[in-house]
């Protein structure tokens, strides 16, 4: 990493409402680190080399719930809904998967997402070791999150307690965040309550907890999936109080099938959401309430989910979904706009993490930057700033990112990933999704 100056007519630095500097720059520090963002005229004097961009900067977009190297199972059982999908389709295709082709699905989906301006993914995999190699490869950045579960094809991967054991003892000898620019931050993927007992996911909450690391979980997310735990419990959030497993870092993925009195324990517990839009749409698992959980202060985030379920990683598609469901549930223009689900997809998405030196532009975060051309018919009047969101989230999205920087250190380039072979990286995720489809 070196130190750098980005400049550009327009640096959004999302703190706050979302309203453009102008004539601004970003300054980076050896380590990948802001040190300065303002208007170039206050800026101090720097002897580190300039970058001029025209168009717009921005925070790199932070994707709260994937599972990128499920690339290879794109358009499998796609017209299926949750609980048919996942044991008819994914489960067994996973059982196919190798290392080799988990690290192949990871280059590609995360070159994908560097495209789309998505510095950042919280992952929940299995040979979690290959996932995060391929993310240094790719130069992005990973909140990985071990895959955690007891479900057919998977006691291969050995039981929960020695999965659980894995990412304890990966992290007492690693630390939670690693890797150049801090680019890893190890966590728990306790996978499920219909997936683990409740002692697998109290345990496994206990060991994050005690390592300060985050429980990543999915929730509530279709009607009939936890019914046994709903007979014992009344829901999923009621077993995990019950059980002891809040209290840490939690952030649980889906929560669409929620009570009041669950979107209470949350906020009592602070517990953060992933909000999926476009894969609850397409396995028709519902809408999650974002209105009311942001109303009852929850902390929320954007994730694209597995691109098998959605089928892309694109950020700027779930930003504009995450407005429209939201204004269709409440019959409400004004639910969700285009400022807040641009807020969502960065800081909010950072935020719902637990981290403040992500998903925005300010001294001590990391510099990861995107580079927003706005040489496009999208953008109608740009020296508007509610205009100029409004066009960048409803009408450009990710055809108009140019190039990215994670950490200060480019990594996607005229919107061309500059660290690794995309045509090699197709190729090898072509043959690999043939071989598992069998």
């Amino acid at each position: 990493m070196t130190a750098r100056r980005l400049s550009a007519p327009l640096v959004l630095t999302c703190e706050g409402t979302p309203v453009p500097l102008r004539d601004a720059v970003v300054d980076v520090d050896d380590d990948g680190r802001i040190t300065f963002v303002g208007p170039a005229a206050d800026a101090p004097a720097t002897d580190a080399p300039t970058t001029h961009c025209t168009g717009l900067l921005m925070p790199g977009l932070v994707n709260t719930h994937a599972h990128t190297p499920l690339a290879l199972l794109r358009g499998m059982g796609g017209d299926l809904p949750l609980m048919r999908w996942l044991t008819e389709v994914v489960w067994p295709a996973e059982a196919r998967l190798d290392a080799a082709d988990v690290r192949t699905g990871m280059l590609a989906g995360g070159a994908e997402m560097l495209r789309h301006g998505v510095t950042t993914s919280t992952e929940m995999y299995f040979w979690a070791d290959t996932v995060v190699d391929a993310v240094l490869e790719l130069g992005s950045r990973v909140v990985m999150t071990p895959g955690i579960i007891t479900a057919p094809g998977m006691d291969r991967l050995g039981t929960w307690e020695q999965m659980r054991d894995g990412i304890s003892t990966w992290i007492d000898a690693d630390g939670l965040r690693f890797g150049p620019g801090e680019r890893v931050e190890l966590g728990y993927g306790a996978h499920s309550a219909y997936t683990l007992s409740a002692e697998a996911v109290a345990t496994t909450a206990a060991a994050a907890r005690e390592r300060g690391a985050l429980l990543h979980i999915h929730v509530a997310e279709a009607v009939g999936e936890d019914d046994e735990v709903r007979a014992v419990y009344g829901s999923v959030p009621v077993m995990l109080e019950t059980t002891g497993s809040l209290g840490g870092r939690v952030l649980a993925a889906h929560s669409i099938q929620m009570s009041d009195q669950d979107l209470e324990i949350f906020a009592r517990h602070d517990v953060a959401v992933a909000h999926c839009p476009g894969s609850n749409a397409k396995l028709a698992a519902g809408v999650a309430r974002v209105g009311e959980m942001l109303t009852a202060g929850l902390r929320v985030g954007l994730g694209t989910d597995s691109p098998a379920s959605n089928d892309d990683l694109d950020l700027w598609e779930e930003q504009r979904l995450a407005s429209l469901f939201a204004r269709q549930r409440h019959a409400d223009a004004t639910a969700l706009t285009a400022a807040d689900v641009l807020m969502l997809a960065t800081a909010g998405g950072a935020d719902a993490l637990g981290r403040d030196d992500l998903g925005r532009l300010r001294p001590g975060a990391w510099a990861d930057v995107v580079h927003v051309d706005l040489d496009d018919p999208a953008f109608v009047d740009p020296d508007d700033p509610a205009q100029l969101v409004s066009n960048l989230v409803w009408s450009a999205g990710s055809r108009s990112v140019r190039d990215v920087w994670v950490a200060g250190d480019p990594v996607l380039a005229d919107r061309v990933p500059v660290r690794v072979d995309p045509a090699e990286i197709l190729t090898a995720a072509r043959a690999a999704g043939r071989r598992i489809k069998g």
